[in-house]
């Protein structure tokens, strides 16, 4: 019976395909009033496919000159921002109707030009600023995706992540860490709130973050816990750099960064709750089962592992299919996983007692919960 009705709904949506196809059905559903707003909108996702790349530069430009900065007090006629941004008007005025096409700014009176509403929300949010300043590196290798995927070429990106292509990462030094390190730093408070707004952290004795690069999750785990104990794992010279914002943040006593390999090395044990953040898709499948299972040989049955990650197919979050597949392609490692993919990985490992939590903005980040069997 499932044969058939999946055999009876290809054949439906290959109807649907061939019709969707033809010219005259597109016009017919443009003339027709009934079918008109649906065209439309698939129309103007068609626009947006095919000038996204532009939409995205548009930003970019926008974040390096800082117009969002330049605007944060108020309206200002074309004059005063070509002067904050060392442009001329005409270049200008050029990139403030592109951004008030976008909602990042806005037409105001008196031929005044002030914040949109995305404009307004990315000033205030430096976190995604910074990756919107990374993009560039990611564009570049994105020149010729075809090449990419044949595999012609060898991205660019691979290289500001070192770690991800070579099979002793704890000898990387400083200076090969830092850039990544910042980055992570960077982007991680908005995932952190996400995060310990959609669980509760306060019932645990001890959190191990998981290449929890410079402890940033931590810190913020620490202030939503006063009473909670603190370890992070990272390589050496990644863990240096937690153990200096520890310092920063007077978390000394109850914070600990290990400088180790996560997946060759033994963990602390002890947690019982921990965290792989922005980790998992960043390692193939047999990298992938590897780490899991040396976490569940680092923490006693019942204890708490929380994978959270942008996540494959989550309703309200289906393009990060597209970013994330080809950011990892151009990394050199690791895919985007559907939950019940991670899933059957952590049944590998140890892990059951699986549950997708609801959280705020899957967009920025999925949450799924596992338990040590």
């Amino acid at each position: 019976m499932m044969a058939f009705f999946e055999d009876w709904r290809d054949r439906l949506r290959a109807w649907r395909d061939r019709l969707v196809a033809d010219p005259k059905f597109q016009r017919w559903s443009l003339a027709n009033p009934l079918t008109r707003p649906v065209a439309r909108r698939r129309a103007r996702a068609a626009l947006d496919l095919t000038a996204g790349f532009v939409y995205s530069q548009v930003l970019f430009a926008c974040a390096r000159l800082k117009l969002f900065d330049a605007l944060a007090d108020g309206a200002l006629a074309v004059s005063e921002i070509a002067a904050r941004l060392s442009l001329s008007e005409a270049a200008t005025r050029r990139l403030l109707d592109a951004a008030a096409s976008l909602d990042l700014a806005e037409r105001r009176g008196g031929g005044r030009y002030g914040l949109g509403p995305l404009g307004a929300a990315f000033l205030g949010n430096p976190a995604a600023l910074s990756l919107v300043e990374h993009q560039p590196l990611l564009y570049k290798d994105l020149a010729d995706p075809v090449a990419l995927l044949r595999g012609e070429k060898r991205a660019a990106l691979a290289d500001y992540w070192p770690y991800s292509g070579i099979e002793q990462p704890k000898a990387l030094q400083a200076d090969a860490v830092a850039p990544y390190s910042a980055l992570m730093a960077a982007s991680q408070p908005m995932v952190a709130q996400e995060a310990l707004d959609a669980y509760d952290v306060t019932p645990h004795k001890l959190l191990m973050d998981v290449g929890g690069g410079e402890g940033v999750f931590l810190c913020a785990a620490a202030a939503r816990a006063p009473g909670l104990r603190l370890a992070l794992v990272d390589l050496p010279a990644v863990a240096e750099r937690a153990r200096a914002r520890f310092e920063a943040a007077s978390l000394t006593a109850r914070a600990e960064a290990h400088g180790r390999d996560f997946l060759r090395d033994e963990l602390p044990t002890g947690a019982d709750l921990v965290t792989l953040i922005r980790i998992l898709h960043d390692q193939d499948d047999e990298r992938a089962l590897m780490l899991l299972r040396n976490i569940r040989r680092a923490v006693e049955s019942g204890a708490t592992l929380l994978i959270i990650e942008a996540m494959s197919g989550v309703k309200g979050a289906e393009p990060l299919d597209a970013y994330y597949g080809f950011y990892t392609l151009a990394m050199g490692r690791g895919e985007p996983r559907r939950v019940e993919e991670i899933e059957a990985l952590l049944r590998q490992a140890g892990f059951g007692a699986f549950r997708l939590l609801n959280n705020a903005l899957p967009t920025l980040t999925s949450i799924l919960l596992a338990k040590a069997a």
